[in-house]
């Protein structure tokens, strides 16, 4: 079997589960432990600036963002995610959607803050170096990176074992998608991303939580 096209297949199944649950998605991960306390990580990391927010969602972490933010480019491969994250920020917020495949998708410009939000731990172990190239290339200079994602994987999504980055969810009608689920520990994540040249503290919560912040090496 082709690996590659294995692994679009799959990318392929993943968009298709997100856009598939864009109505029941909304905010239901931050219900877990952990949830609130990574809310307030981002409040007082402080996202300042033009802030770039990679796999938007619906919308579930960039009223946040708005707080701190002088303006903000989220960017999502689901039209379907999108329209409910556009309903749900203040009129006139200074937002731009952005609809394109975070494998494919080039910025045009570059930001202050990158933000993930349960994002990092959808991208394939294959692909997690050019996507951290990426980030590198969205950012100013002095630019920071926050994330938020979590490990939370049931038995019942393990379809192909508890090594593998594959797992199956299904949404609410019972139709089950296979998607990516790396279920990072923050101390092999903050190693991981040291030896890629970020300096990034990666902080545990009290549950499946965990967030990630800082920037290119040499450049605090």
């Amino acid at each position: 079997m082709n690996t590659g096209s294995a692994q679009e297949r799959l990318l392929s199944e993943q968009r298709a589960y997100y856009s598939a649950l864009a109505p029941d998605y909304l905010d239901q991960l931050l219900d877990l432990p952990g949830g609130a306390e990574s809310a307030e990580a981002l409040d007082a990391f402080r996202p300042a600036g033009s802030v770039l927010e990679l796999a938007c969602g619906p919308g579930t972490w960039t009223p946040q963002l708005l707080r701190h933010a002088g303006d903000v480019t989220a960017v999502d491969a689901s039209p379907d995610m999108l329209a409910i994250a556009a309903s749900r920020v203040p009129d006139g917020a200074q937002v731009r959607f952005v609809e394109a495949d975070l494998f494919a998708w080039e910025p045009d410009r570059r930001y202050d803050v990158v933000f993930m939000g349960c994002w990092l731990s959808h991208v394939p172990a294959r692909r997690f170096e050019s996507f951290w190239s990426l980030v590198t290339t969205a950012l100013a200079p002095q630019g920071r990176v926050f994330f938020v994602d979590d490990h939370y994987r049931t038995p019942e999504e393990l379809v192909e074992g508890p090594a593998s980055s594959t797992i199956q969810r299904r949404i609410p009608d019972g139709t089950a998608y296979r998607i990516v689920k790396v279920p990072y520990e923050p101390a092999q994540l903050e190693r991981r991303l040291r030896e890629l040249g970020w300096d990034i503290t990666v902080t545990p919560t009290a549950g499946p939580f965990f967030w990630g912040a800082g920037n290119r090496a040499g450049e605090s």
